[in-house]
C-alpha cells in the first residue's frame, strides 16, 4: 500500500477553543510541508462545549480549513469508525481530558482496523502547570509533540517515571512563530508597549485591577507612547480558560489617557507594531522573543508557579512595573531562549522537519492499537470519569443515550446553543462573581 507523501497527507483536526484551532490546524500545516501555509489545508472539527469559537473568534486566528464543522466527541469518533482510510493523520488540539477521551474512544472505534490514521496531540503553548496530569492524559497518542528540548526533556522524564512508553515525544516548536525581526534602530512611531492579558493570569479582581492601572499609570507616564492591552476574546466569549473578571469590566473604573487603548485581532500583527510587548505568562512572549522583540515577564506579583512567570526564571526577561517605567529593557539569555524553542537565529523553518519525519515512519509502518498509559487496570478510580464527560463507557465505546450525529443543525437548534452558551458565559463571568462576594460577606 503506498504511503502518501507530506504533501498529500489528508489531515483532520480537532479542537476545542479558538486557541486550540489554531494551533492544531497549523501544526497540521508543519506537518506536511515546511511552511504552515503551503500544505494542503485540513479538514477541521471543533468539539462542543464552553470555549467552542464564535465565528469572529476563527475569523481573527485567521487559519483555512477545507471543511470547519462542530461535533461532540461521539459524533467525531463515529465519523473515525465510519472510515477509518478518509485520513492519514488525526490531530487533537484538545485539554488533557478530552485527549484522553477521544484516545480511548479511537482505540475502540477502530478496533480490528489494519491500517489506522496516525495520532498526533501536544501543547498549545507554555507547559507551566499540571505537568504530569496534562502529559498521562496525552499518553497513548502516536505523536506528543514537545514545543522545545526542555519540554522534551521533561516529558521523556515524565513517561519514564511512570513505566510509560516516552518513545511518542517528538521536539518540534510552535507553530504559530514568525514574522519580521524586531530592528531596534527604527522603533515604530510611536513607540509602541503592548501588554498582553490572560484570561485567567492573575485570577483575582484586585490582582488585574492593579496590573491594569500600572499599565494606565504607564501611559500616562509616557504620552508619547501608544500603550495598548491587547485582549484575547470579547465580553461573552471564551477562550481556552475562563475569564471571570474581563478586563473590559475593570477599564470602565479607570480613566485612561487618550495614548492608552484596547485592542484585539491576531498576536502577529500586533507585535508587526510592538516595541515592548508586557505580560505576566503569556505564550506571547515566546512569539515576542522569536522576533527579537524586547519582552518583560512581570515579577509585580511575585515569581510564582500559580502564575506561570517561573516558567520565564534564568531568561533574563523578569523585571517590574517600577523597572519598565524607568526605562529598563529586558535583555533575554541566549542560551535559555534557544532552549524553549524560540529559535530566535534561524533555525525555526527546521523545526519540524523530525515530526514530518516521525509520520512519514509511522505511516510506513505497521500501527499496533492505540493503548493508553490510563486503561481500567492503572486508573480504575478516575478513568471512568474523565471518559463519562463525553459520553463514553471505560472501553471507551459511548454510553447508552449518547447524542446523534447532528450534521446540519436547523436553525432554531442553533439559536438554543448559542443561547445555552451566552448563559453559561453570563453566569461564569457575572452571577458566580456575585454569588462568590455574597459567600464572604
Amino acid at each position: 500500500m503506498p504511503v502518501s507523501t507530506p504533501e498529500q497527507q489528508r489531515i483532520a483536526v480537532l479542537a476545542d477553543s479558538d486557541t486550540r484551532w489554531k494551533w492544531g490546524a497549523l501544526t497540521a500545516g508543519r506537518l506536511t510541508s515546511d511552511r504552515a501555509t503551503a500544505g494542503p489545508a485540513p479538514d477541521g472539527f471543533l468539539l462542543r462545549g464552553r470555549a467552542t469559537p464564535t465565528p469572529r473568534q476563527l475569523t481573527e486566528v485567521g487559519v483555512r480549513a477545507d471543511r470547519l464543522r462542530e461535533v461532540t466527541a461521539v459524533e467525531f469518533l463515529r465519523e473515525m469508525e465510519r472510515d477509518p482510510a478518509a485520513y492519514d493523520v488525526v490531530v487533537l488540539a484538545l485539554v488533557g481530558g478530552a485527549v484522553q477521551a477521544v484516545l480511548h474512544g479511537l482505540a475502540h472505534a477502530w478496533r480490528g482496523v489494519a491500517r489506522r490514521p496516525v495520532v498526533v496531540t501536544g501543547y498549545v503553548g507554555v507547559v507551566y502547570e499540571k505537568l504530569t496530569d496534562g502529559l498521562l492524559l496525552r499518553h497513548g497518542a502516536d505523536v506528543v509533540l514537545a514545543n522545545s528540548r526542555y519540554d522534551a526533556e521533561r516529558f521523556r522524564a515524565v513517561y519514564a517515571g511512570v513505566g510509560a512508553d516516552a518513545g511518542s515525544v517528538t521536539e518540534c516548536a510552535l507553530p504559530f512563530l514568525g514574522g519580521a525581526a524586531y530592528d531596534p534602530a527604527a522603533p515604530h512611531d510611536p513607540y509602541t508597549v503592548v501588554f498582553a492579558a490572560q484570561p485567567s493570569v492573575p485570577d483575582t479582581p484586585a490582582d488585574r485591577l492593579y496590573l491594569l492601572e500600572r499599565l494606565v499609570r504607564h501611559a500616562r507616564q509616557h504620552p508619547d507612547r501608544e500603550v495598548l492591552l491587547k485582549l484575547r476574546s470579547k465580553p461573552g466569549e471564551h477562550t481556552t480558560h475562563i475569564e471571570e473578571v474581563p478586563y473590559q469590566k475593570l477599564v470602565q473604573r479607570l480613566e485612561p489617557p487618550p495614548n492608552f487603548r484596547l485592542v484585539y485581532g491576531n498576536m502577529g500583527e500586533v507585535l508587526d507594531r510592538t516595541d515592548l510587548l508586557v505580560t505576566v505568562s503569556s505564550t506571547a512572549a515566546l512569539e515576542a522573543l522569536h522576533r527579537r522583540v524586547p519582552t518583560a515577564l512581570l515579577t509585580d506579583l511575585g515569581v510564582r508557579e500559580v502564575l506561570g512567570n517561573h516558567h520565564f526564571t534564568g531568561s533574563g526577561c523578569l523585571v517590574s512595573w517600577d523597572q519598565l517605567d524607568a526605562g529598563t529593557l529586558p535583555e533575554p539569555d541566549p542560551a535559555w531562549v534557544a532552549r524553549q524553542g524560540v529559535a530566535a537565529d534561524g533555525s525555526y523553518e527546521r523545526a519540524f522537519d523530525g515530526a514530518r519525519a516521525r509520520v512519514t515512519a509511522l505511516l510506513a509502518a505497521d500501527r499496533p492499537p492505540l493503548t493508553p498509559y490510563y486503561s481500567r487496570t492503572t486508573a480504575p478510580g478516575y478513568l471512568p470519569r474523565v471518559l463519562a464527560r463525553h459520553h463514553l463507557a471505560p472501553d471507551g465505546s459511548p454510553l447508552p443515550g449518547a447524542p446523534a450525529a447532528d450534521k446540519d443543525p436547523g436553525p432554531v437548534r442553533q439559536i438554543v446553543r448559542r443561547a445555552a452558551r451566552g448563559a453559561y458565559r453570563h453566569g461564569v463571568q457575572r452571577v458566580a462573581p456575585v454569588i462568590r462576594r455574597m459567600g464572604e460577606l
